[in-house]
């Protein structure tokens, strides 16, 4: 379970959040719906450690989590908006590289992982692949592979439909649901109230302040 108590953040003049609360639960979806600027990208920021806390405590398991570590913690995998995938990396690339260079994992033992992952998301036959050969579905599951390569506690997705047609919206509804199944906590900021309400076991609105 994780725990958000009091989080402030401030960019400049502007307060994005203040003194907020949320609890989400082992193995649950919880959609963040609203429009942009209410500060839910943000949040799946800090909690990535991508972007810096003010203040506040987090707990994860009900272990007290120093805020300026959530970053090596690894308690969230970020899927990016527009996926983020290096162009000039193959698939198997784009999942290893962090984990080796980063994280001083043995490349044999990140191609395995890799591969593993890539198997379970349809997508071995792509593994030499580079991302411009690739459909916005396909480069989704690549994303959400990499993300999941450094084993986080709970998947975060930043407007995971934003660029995808009617029926590649379903796949990505499907692969959030199989997560699910398979006990995964996730995070899943959108302003596709439909969508959310298709995926989520909680639904949270963010309003701009």
């Amino acid at each position: 379970m994780l725990e958000l108590r009091n989080i402030s953040k401030r960019f400049g003049d502007k307060q994005i959040l203040s003194d907020f609360n949320l609890t989400i639960h082992e193995g649950k979806i919880l959609a963040i719906v609203g429009p942009s600027g209410g500060g839910k990208t943000t949040l799946l920021r800090m909690l990535a450690g991508l972007e810096k806390i003010d203040s506040g405590e987090v707990f994860y398991d009900g272990e007290s989590l120093a805020l300026d570590e959530l970053s090596k913690r690894q308690l969230l995998g970020f899927v990016f908006q527009d996926f983020q995938l290096f162009p000039h990396l193959s698939v198997l690339e784009n999942l290893t590289i962090s984990p080796v260079k980063m994280n001083g994992v043995p490349q044999e033992e990140a191609n395995m992982k890799a591969r593993a992952l890539l198997e379970r998301l349809g997508l071995a036959e792509h593994e030499d692949a580079f991302p411009y050969s690739l459909s916005g579905g396909q480069k989704q599951r690549v994303a959400l592979a990499r993300a999941m390569m450094i084993d986080p506690e709970i998947i975060g997705y930043d407007e995971p439909t934003s660029a995808l047609d009617p029926a590649l919206r379903l796949e990505v509804e499907k692969l959030i649901l199989q997560n699910k199944e398979l006990g995964m906590t996730q995070i899943v900021v959108t302003h596709d109230l439909t969508f959310a309400e298709n995926i989520a076991d909680e639904l949270l609105t963010f309003e701009p302040k």
